[in-house]
């Protein structure tokens, strides 16, 4: 275990984690033409751990990627994504390794830098964050329930229920109810749509 600027502790590996997310962070860093100690700034995370990250010997937790994705003005879904190669089958096994701290109970269920991302989160989710992202977002709840707030309303969701948001949508959410199981699929942000929801 190693501990981070902000006192979080994440794991240190001597193998590389899966999936190897180290090569799409300094790509990231390196495309905003940020140096470690900048980013490190802007996540409140050290610059030694930031290294280890980017070279695949430490395991970020969930809350450790996402500031280092907010960081580097992306999510950290795309940045699970970006070191991956596309492959055109794929399976993802539901026992299978997210490279993740386990305790954050989000899996993702696409591999590779693909035109689409999905997520499982089991569970707690932190509502406090909001999202906005560039594109189309589906979310299904597969058990239990969710609260959802969206252009100044809030949506209750239960199980079997879907809700659609396009792209540029600012909007945040959390599980009413333990063992609730939410799974997100999205336009990657690295796809091009017709219609700019930022314009």
């Amino acid at each position: 275990m190693i501990h981070t600027a902000d006192g979080i502790e994440d794991h240190v590996t001597d193998e590389p984690p899966a999936p190897l997310i180290g090569a799409g962070i300094r790509r990231r860093r390196r495309a905003l033409d940020l140096t470690l100690a900048e980013v490190a700034g802007r996540s409140g995370l050290s610059s030694p751990f930031l290294s280890q990250i980017e070279n695949d010997r430490a395991r970020p937790s969930m809350r450790s990627l996402q500031l280092i994705a907010d960081a580097l003005q992306t999510t950290a879904v795309q940045l699970l994504t970006a070191a991956q190669t596309p492959r055109r089958v794929d399976v993802v096994r539901a026992d299978a390794d997210p490279g993740l701290d386990p305790a954050a109970r989000v899996r993702p269920l696409v591999r590779g830098h693909q035109q689409m991302h999905a997520l499982e989160f089991t569970g707690d989710h932190d509502a406090d964050r909001a999202f906005r992202h560039r594109n189309d977002e589906l979310m299904y709840v597969a058990d239990g329930s969710v609260e959802v707030e969206a252009e100044g309303r809030t949506h209750h969701l239960g199980r079997g229920d879907t809700l659609y948001l396009t792209g540029g949508v600012r909007h945040r959410w959390r599980a009413l109810e333990e063992g609730t199981r939410v799974l997100l699929v999205a336009v990657a942000d690295h796809i091009e749509t017709s219609v700019d929801p930022r314009a």
